[in-house]
């Protein structure tokens, strides 16, 4: 048995470390956090300074069962989680769960998972660090109660099944307001100009003017003037300039240049930072500081030189905008600056690269650049055209790099041909086109992060989980908006002649950025109206400020929660008794038969729409929203038009045809079979020849395409693509295989591959008892017995398991099941009573 135990947060991490390590030293993983507060009370005595009430989930019972036992054996343990403050917390949690004595118990950190790091931190332990572990208790409680507190107040008043939290509902909020300035913004018209222009030697260059004009009549005037204008250089300026290079990436700037570069979402960033990490390419990827150390410095100096030469490089220190930077003392960069490029996965590789090219520019030179500025007169007005040009005289960083930016509108400075004051020049043409003030843009996961680190809200390994969150919940989604056809005009003078021409183009089109459902917007209106505090970008920034100052170890986590609650919680209980029910309810108009109002609300299933209301004799009537319309912008005839559904189309073999909407979109139903529309197909538009056209499509999509062992083989496109299906299993067709020609012998393929795969994933069958143990996805494990169906965590030991125990974890999880509505009761009738069971502190905890 070793005699040093090592614990880490991930399986990778530790085979990784465990290389650098002699024999002496054990490394095993927690699986990330082995505690938490219960999933199915409040855990928290809001009497009793908050004291959190932790319970080891299920899934880490055996987890911490193995380490307890390894920990009993070893001379030493080492509680090696991450330098930030959920490591801490985790930390301790082992500490506490594992019943550590002090004397045989080291805390060591480290930023990055190389040899020379892992040593050094074995030399340089330290105590676990309590006030960076009351600071992960302060966020983690208080979002507890806000989410425990709100989330039934959106039950009663709002819809069942929502939730809320403090961080994803302002992220809400920010994504909503931005949405409604979009829909009120009120597009200004004018003209830009554009001229070419062409010097004594022929070369051709683009200038423009600096103001646009205002309208027609005032194009047609410049234009009529210019027909027989002489065009000279009035001024012609240069200036050196200099471009410097970026800082080294942080969690925000890495997840928003990843998704300009790479295009990569926010949680892919972050789960691509997380492995290569852990396999020691990179430093820990949750951090908001900026600093290289001076090991890193030597290494990016020595890279340059020999790469690149002694001139490019320049040693700099950086310092970072956010105020409360705290989870870990380094920016994130190669743990070697020698290695280019590494051995991974294609995503992993493009990843790496990036954040090599950001942290080795960041030590180099300045892009040394010479700008031009030209200005020419007409001798026919007085307005003047610019030209801007720009050289680069020693590129210094942009060999390597150069940072994206969100809006890439501006055009970027060509080059000038060489001319100088008093130079006639020659007039190719001038345009003038019709161009309209823009709306603010939609925010995309990118630049919802940098607007979150902007305002202080959040932290580095909060904004992945928190735009996950809110997608999840269905309060956004990423748009994908048409947009739609908009004239303008454009004016062209050529050959002293001007000519004007009506063109068309789409506006209002977006694709992937982040757009608020129906429920995000009602659920923010509710929010903002009864609980505008919660809600407040300042209010949530002090927050984020209240947990530095108790991780610097100013402030009493306790203090900071209770100065929250004293405020929160008698506003949820009034808002509660007192508000009135939000459904997000507009007013149409009326309808025409019966005088009762036509409105457009959420109802229990989403949007709709209904004539009449709650409260009359009669019911009312509703009718789903269809794709693409909302409660925001559907309007009084569009409201009308789907009453009109069902539309009866006729009859078709003996069975009944008609067009409808329902909750996954418009389509056609023949008999017990639905027919999805097409994109953008109106079910008032649809024909019973169109109709009757899908159902034949269907009908031949169903027919199968090949027989295997005596049984049909169908093939389709459903929400995950090309897929086969045969004996009621669903096989997915990959890009190997040409979908629309698929043969005899990859139809075989392909069932035969699944079926391994299937026998693959098999680890018991006691056929006799009806019970099967398989692999799952994320690799776990799925215990079933009919409908029962029990998901087991990875760490339990499949291979040895027996008849005897799978049928005692069914059993129990049988037995579990009519309890719940009984515990829920009595969950919400008293807080208190289940928050006061079992305190919380044991021995090791210094303070809570």
């Amino acid at each position: 048995m070793a005699k040093n135990l090592v614990i880490v947060e991930s399986p990778a991490k530790a085979k990784t470390i465990e290389k650098f390590l002699g024999k002496d030293f054990k490394v095993e993983s927690s699986f990330g956090h082995i505690a938490d507060l219960p999933s199915k009370e409040l855990g928290v005595d809001v009497d009793a300074d908050f004291k959190p009430k932790y319970v080891v989930s299920s899934d880490k019972k055996d987890v911490v069962k193995r380490l307890s036992k390894l920990a009993k054996t070893a001379e030493m343990v080492w509680l090696a989680s991450d330098e930030d403050r959920e490591g801490e917390a985790i930390a301790w949690h082992l500490a506490e769960e594992l019943n550590l004595e002090k004397e045989k118990t080291k805390r060591i950190v480290f930023s990055e998972i190389t040899k020379t790091a892992i040593q050094k931190a074995i030399k340089n332990p330290r105590e676990i660090d309590y006030n960076l572990v009351d600071a992960q208790q302060a966020r983690r409680v208080l979002d507890r109660l806000v989410g425990y507190e709100l989330s039934p107040v959106l039950w009663r008043k709002v819809k069942g099944g929502l939730s809320a939290g403090r961080v994803q509902s302002v992220s809400v909020r920010l994504i909503v307001e931005r949405e409604r300035d979009i829909l009120d913004f009120d597009p200004k018209a004018s003209y830009r100009v554009d001229a070419e222009f062409e010097t004594e030697d022929k070369s051709k260059f683009k200038a423009k003017l600096p103001k646009n004009l205002k309208d027609d009549k005032t194009v047609e005037k410049f234009l009529e003037a210019q027909k027989n204008a002489k065009f000279t250089v009035a001024d012609l300026t240069k200036k050196p300039a200099k471009k410097t290079p970026a800082p080294p990436f942080t969690t925000s700037t890495l997840q928003q240049e990843a998704a300009r570069k790479l295009y990569f979402s926010v949680s892919k960033t972050m789960q691509m930072a997380q492995r290569l990490y852990e396999a020691g390419h990179i430093t820990y990827m949750r951090t908001d500081s900026v600093n290289l150390s001076t090991q890193a410095k030597e290494g990016a100096k020595q890279e340059i030189e020999k790469a690149y030469g002694d001139q490019y490089h320049k040693a700099r220190n950086y310092k970072g905008k956010s105020k409360g930077a705290q989870e870990a003392h380094e920016a994130i960069r190669p743990t070697n600056f020698a290695n280019h490029s590494i051995s991974a996965e294609r995503d992993q590789q493009r990843l790496y690269e990036l954040i090599w090219k950001r942290g080795i520019a960041s030590q180099m030179s300045d892009a040394q650049l010479e700008r031009t500025n030209v200005k020419i007169d007409s001798s026919e007005v007085k307005e003047q055209f610019t030209a801007n040009g720009e050289i680069v005289k020693f590129d210094g960083f942009l060999k390597v790099y150069l940072e994206g930016h969100d809006d890439e509108e501006e055009e970027k400075a060509g080059f000038l041909p060489a001319m100088k004051v008093g130079d006639a020049l020659d007039n190719n043409y001038i345009k003038a086109t019709e161009r309209y003030t823009r709306p603010p843009a939609r925010y995309t996961e990118a630049s919802l992060v940098k607007k979150l680190e902007e305002l202080g809200i959040g932290r580095p390994s909060t904004y992945a989980p928190t735009i996950s969150t809110i997608q999840n919940r269905k309060y956004i989604e990423k748009g994908s908006i048409e947009g739609k056809e908009r004239k303008y005009s454009q004016y062209l003078l050529k050959n002293s002649e001007f000519k004007k021409k009506e063109l068309s183009e789409m506006v209002g089109s977006d694709k992937g950025k982040l757009v608020p459902t129906d429920v995000g917007m009602v659920v923010n209106d509710f929010l903002v109206n009864h609980f505008g505090g919660i809600v407040d970008y300042n209010f949530t920034a002090k927050l984020e400020q209240d947990f530095d100052e108790v991780a610097s170890g100013n402030e009493k986590w306790s203090k900071v929660m209770a100065d929250f609650y004293k405020k929160f919680h008698p506003v949820v209980e009034d808002v509660a008794k007192n508000a009135e029910r939000e459904v997000g309810e507009r007013v149409l108009g009326k309808d025409p038969e019966t005088g009762k109002p036509v409105s457009a609300r959420l109802g229990k299933f989403g949007p709709m729409v209904q004539i009449g209301s709650v409260e009359d004799e009669e019911k009312p009537r509703f009718a789903s929203l269809k794709p693409g319309q909302s409660l925001n912008s559907v309007t009084y005839e569009e409201a009308m038009d789907l009453f009109k559904l069902p539309k009866d189309l006729g009859t078709y073999k003996e069975e009944k045809v008609e067009a409808n909407v329902g909750r996954y979109g418009p389509y056609v139903r023949f008999g017990k079979k639905f027919v999805s529309l097409d994109k953008g197909e109106d079910p008032l538009d649809v024909t019973f020849e169109r109709a009757v056209e899908l159902i034949k499509a269907k009908e031949k999509a169903d027919e199968p395409i090949h027989y295997y062992q005596d049984k049909g083989v169908q093939k389709g496109v459903g929400r995950f693509g090309p897929y086969l299906k045969w004996n009621d299993i669903f096989i997915n067709v990959n890009k190997k295989y040409d979908f629309d020609n698929l043969s005899e012998a990859d139809i075989e393929e392909l069932i035969e591959d699944k079926l391994q795969k299937e026998r693959d994933k098999l680890i018991h069958h006691w056929e006799d008892e009806g019970i099967k143990l398989e692999k799952a996805r994320w690799k776990r494990f799925k215990l079933s017995q009919g409908k029962t169906k029990v998901e087991l965590p990875k760490t339990i030991n499949a291979e040895e398991m027996t008849l005897e125990e799978a049928k005692a974890i069914l059993e129990k999880n049988t037995k579990k099941k009519p309890k719940r509505k009984s515990a829920a009761k009595k969950k919400t009738s008293s807080k208190k009573t289940t928050a006061k069971k079992k305190p919380a502190a044991k021995k090791t905890k210094k303070k809570s």
